[in-house]
């Protein structure tokens, strides 16, 4: 694995949709495998997907800075083995647009178990009754999970 030293101002430039900024004592790296990862103090932070930098799990354990999906406990299962997000799971939905990034959260815990894309806005989630709801891209348990531990 490839790792490059960042500056913790160029990352926060990077990360200002997300409203984070790191000071100087914070060692931010870039590391270059399968995936495009942001460490920030030996942490796998955020990650590139397309062109775009998303928070990793790991991060969202500590502090949710996307806007959030609550799912049932039965929907878990389901989704930990990467299956997209399924309407008839769904218990509570944060205000979000179509194609946004966000946090799928267990009802019981509030803990974050996978990100996603909203195929669809809160507004038409919430009217929907069956069918994909959210598109999976990085779950509990998943490569990039596993990447850095």
């Amino acid at each position: 694995m490839k790792k490059t030293r960042l500056k913790a101002k160029e990352v926060s430039k990077w990360l200002s949709k997300y409203n984070v900024a790191f000071s100087k004592k914070d060692i931010c790296e870039l590391w270059v495998d399968d995936y495009e990862v942001l460490a920030v103090n030996n942490k796998p932070s955020f990650f590139k997907n397309k062109e775009e930098w998303i928070p990793t799990l790991q991060y969202l354990q500590t502090v949710i800075i996307l806007k959030k999906v609550t799912v049932d406990m039965g929907a878990i299962k389901f989704v930990v083995n990467g299956a997209d997000i399924m309407r008839p799971g769904i218990v509570a939905v944060e205000d979000f647009d179509q194609n946004d990034v966000i946090v799928i959260v267990d009802e019981t815990h509030g803990k974050a178990i996978a990100i996603g894309v909203a195929l669809l806005s809160s507004e038409e989630m919430e009217k929907q009754v069956s069918g994909k709801s959210v598109k999976n891209i990085h779950y509990v348990g998943d490569d990039l999970w596993k990447f850095g531990r």
